[in-house]
């Protein structure tokens, strides 16, 4: 069968691409560029702990090493601290002249804390890990100019110095916020231009904070050219900083001459009036939009990160949403593509992904007027200013409505009337709490490590399994009937077995999709609730292995290979020009 074909090369379609080698489906990665990505500080993004893993499975580079888990986050009003967060510290820190002291620490679990990183980093590390995978072919200087699609696959066009013609089974536009694959498929991609517009710098020098984010509203200093309601530092490894200055509304230009005056400043009013020494590495204007395509699938046409979606205002990260989309598809197409394909499994990509972003897109919209729409009798509402300092805190942070990472809960691969499920702490559709797990050959993992092989994952609590080698207990208790149930699922499943899971009784069974996100958990060992929730998650009953069989011949065009052919090859002989 033919490759899939990925149009773009930042970070979601070099994801995507390992995502599919890893569960062993070929692709192709339409590069427009040179391959090579330059290195700019002042472009980073901001992980949660779920999607940094989800890097390093797929890349083996200690991306966490490559950031900077933050010691803490504070924001500030003026001159006083409004809320003060120490991530994974006992005792509140001792104040400094420089920020006086404010409410203490709010607790924060090890899993909440941010990373921050720059983008090239990450990019870099992809590149890396694609060049020792046989399964993916990156095409660079090839810009796509054309798309023709049919029952059997899909065929792209590039310019460049063959012009080449690419054959593929699938096409995922990865080419970010003007997607020439949107614009070819019309698909409208309605929304806002300039909800935001920051001055962003990366400097290395030393806060009075070191370790910690900052937020600062309203900072009392007087500034030269236009006011700066809002001051953002993040910091970096090696002493490096993002700051990003919040500009008023319109198009006024910022000069250099202007940032670096706004910096000294910046650098001063936090340091006690006078300017620390500091080395400015990189500058730049981030533009904030927010937008949302109609449609992420076109028949064999797929949309993911900035091509599919836009967000960023109030602190929320799209780099993270875009990440999600490339682990939510890689599952299914692959699936798709050796099995034959399955509309429900394929359509339910859009409805998931889409409507995630769609609810923290209409979040920020409605909290946008409220936060940044200044004045009016709600300025002087008693406990408003704390309120809109917690909103900004969660978009910053990731959690809340404005940044928590949506479930799927309404998903219409979600089993329905499963008498046997029972509540932990994971709610159906969200992401699972990464725990240690036993794998099938005695070994101990984290259970995130198992994920993304396109395999279902079924967890047993079993308390005290720890303590003894699994050949005393495999053959003892639930085991036997459960390995066989496991057996029978209408899909490949790992079985898993765990000592304790968040809010789990003993003999507690999970099903977890291959992407991370909980299926179900039932009270004991269920065969038939198990099967009944395994199928919903592939989309439905399962297909006669007979029409797959006769499907992927007919999908393979005649080219006398089918599902069952060498990956490998397949992905060689992708290019031909016409």
């Amino acid at each position: 069968m033919d490759p899939v074909i990925i149009v773009g090369a930042g970070p979601v379609g070099l994801t995507l691409a390992l995502a599919l080698a890893r569960q062993e489906v070929p692709s192709v990665v339409l590069d427009e560029g040179p391959g090579k990505d330059d290195q700019r500080p002042a472009r980073t993004v901001v992980l949660r702990e779920d999607t940094a893993a989800l890097l390093e499975r797929l890349t083996g580079a200690p991306i966490t090493e490559a950031g900077l888990h933050w010691a803490g986050w504070r924001s500030m009003r003026r001159k006083q601290v409004m809320r003060q967060i120490s991530f994974g510290a006992e005792e509140p820190e001792e104040p400094t002249d420089a920020l006086p002291s404010g409410p203490g620490p709010e607790p924060f679990t090890e899993s909440d804390i941010p990373l921050h990183v720059a983008q090239h980093v990450l990019t870099g590390a992809l590149r890396t890990a694609i060049a020792r995978e046989r399964l993916v072919k990156v095409a660079v200087n090839s810009r796509l100019d054309s798309i023709e699609q049919e029952p059997s696959g899909v065929t792209a066009h590039t310019r460049g110095p063959g012009g080449t013609w690419w054959r593929g089974s699938y096409l995922i536009g990865c080419d970010g916020p003007r997607s020439t694959v949107r614009k070819l498929q019309d698909i409208r991609f309605p929304g806002r231009t300039a909800v935001e517009r920051h001055a962003v710098a990366a400097l290395r020098t030393e806060l009075p904070w070191p370790g910690e984010a900052l937020l600062h509203r309203m900072p009392p200093w007087r500034t030269s050219g236009p006011s700066a309601g809002e001051i953002t530092a993040r910091p970096l490894p090696d002493g490096v900083w993002r700051l990003d200055w919040l500009l008023p509304p319109g198009k006024d230009l910022v000069t250099p001459e202007l940032l670096v005056t706004r910096i000294r400043e910046t650098l001063a009013g936090w340091s006690g009036g006078t300017t620390p020494p500091y080395d400015l590495l990189d500058t730049g204007v981030h533009i904030v939009h927010h937008r949302l395509a109609r449609r992420w699938r076109a028949g064999r046409v797929f949309l993911a990160g900035d091509a599919a979606h836009l967000l960023g205002a109030l602190g929320t990260q799209g780099l993270d949403e875009g990440l999600r989309d490339a682990d939510n598809l890689a599952w299914k197409l692959a699936l798709a593509w050796h099995h034959g394909p399955h509309e429900a499994l394929l359509d339910s990509y859009q409805t998931e992904r889409r409507a995630a972003v769609s609810a923290r897109l209409r979040a920020a919209d409605q909290t946008l007027p409220l936060l940044r729409g200044g004045g009016g009798l709600r300025s002087y509402v008693p406990g408003s200013a704390r309120g809109h300092d917690a909103l900004l805190t969660d978009g910053h942070l990731g959690r809340g409505i404005l940044g928590a990472p949506g479930a799927y809960a309404q998903s219409p691969l979600a089993p329905q009337h499963i008498e046997a499920e029972t509540p932990v702490e994971t709610p159906p559709g969200a992401q699972v709490t990464d725990v240690q797990v036993t794998a099938e050959d005695g070994s101990f993992v984290g259970l995130r490590e198992r994920l993304g092989r396109g395999a279902l994952l079924v967890v047993l609590i079993a308390p005290g399994t720890g303590v003894w080698e699994r050949k005393h207990w495999v053959s003892a208790g639930l085991m036997p009937r459960l390995a066989a149930a496991v057996a029978a699922l209408p899909h490949p499943a790992e079985l898993l077995v765990t000592e304790s899971y968040p809010g789990a009784a003993a003999h507690t069974v999970l099903l977890i999709r291959p992407d991370g996100h909980l299926v179900t958990a039932l009270s004991g060992v269920r065969p038939a609730d198990l099967y009944t929730a395994a199928e919903a998650t592939l989309g439905g009953p399962a297909r006669d292995r007979t029409d797959d069989t006769t499907d992927k011949a007919g999908r393979a065009g005649g080219t006398g290979k089918t599902g069952e052919s060498n990956t490998s090859a397949n992905t060689e002989a992708a290019a031909s020009t016409r």
